[in-house]
């Protein structure tokens, strides 16, 4: 699981280009790359983004086929990950391995959701490999990888075919409050609810 290497960057941003020709296919094509092993430029975000702007009424059947090959790529690196163990964390920064940590610890599930909402460069890859090496429940991290994939693309895909070419900027601009507030309400729906169940009194 090593870095890949800076000269690669315009070849996988040619290959990112060029699946985004193949529609539907493509854009699942590239967030299953993008979300296993090969960091695509633009990710799937961009090619949905195109391809929704350019064929709006196709908009939702390019948002299921991106979170589709989110999930599935996800996954993949989750085994991945699982069976190294701790080891497939060694490329990452020890504070951040730690804080990470921390808030899988704290929030199984929820923090893989949180963090499959916000844009980069906040690092999503490090929740997904944490997941595989700390075993969270598979079925329970495809379900959080879908839900966060699945808003994050309905909202590109939306501003994408309302307002085509301007909808990167208006991403660019707007995005991360969005996925901030989104993600904020998630933890502090969270928290509340787990207060509730311990304040709660028992029966009997």
């Amino acid at each position: 699981m090593m870095l890949l290497p800076a000269f690669f960057t315009g070849r996988f941003a040619q290959l990112a280009h060029y699946l985004t020709t193949f529609g539907v296919f493509g854009v699942f094509a590239i967030a299953l790359l993008d979300s296993a092993l090969v960091p695509l430029p633009g990710g799937p975000d961009a090619a949905l983004m195109l391809l929704a702007a350019t064929h709006p009424a196709w908009s939702w059947v390019y948002v299921l086929a991106a979170a589709a090959g989110s999930v599935i790529g996800c996954v993949a690196l989750y085994r991945i990950a699982h069976r190294a163990g701790r080891r497939a964390l060694d490329r990452f920064s020890t504070q951040k391995r730690a804080r990470v940590e921390r808030w899988i610890a704290r929030y199984d599930v929820l923090a893989v959701l949180v963090a499959s909402i916000l844009p980069p460069p906040f690092p999503f890859k490090l929740f997904v490999v944490s997941a595989g090496v700390f075993r969270l429940n598979l079925v329970r991290f495809a379900l959080a990888i879908g839900a966060g994939r699945a808003f994050r693309f309905s909202l590109e895909a939306f501003l994408a075919a309302r307002y085509g070419d301007r909808a990167s900027a208006i991403v660019a601009q707007h995005y991360p409050a969005i996925g901030l507030v989104v993600a904020v309400a998630l933890v502090a729906f969270f928290v509340a609810k787990r207060c509730l169940w311990r304040t709660r009194p028992s029966l009997g």
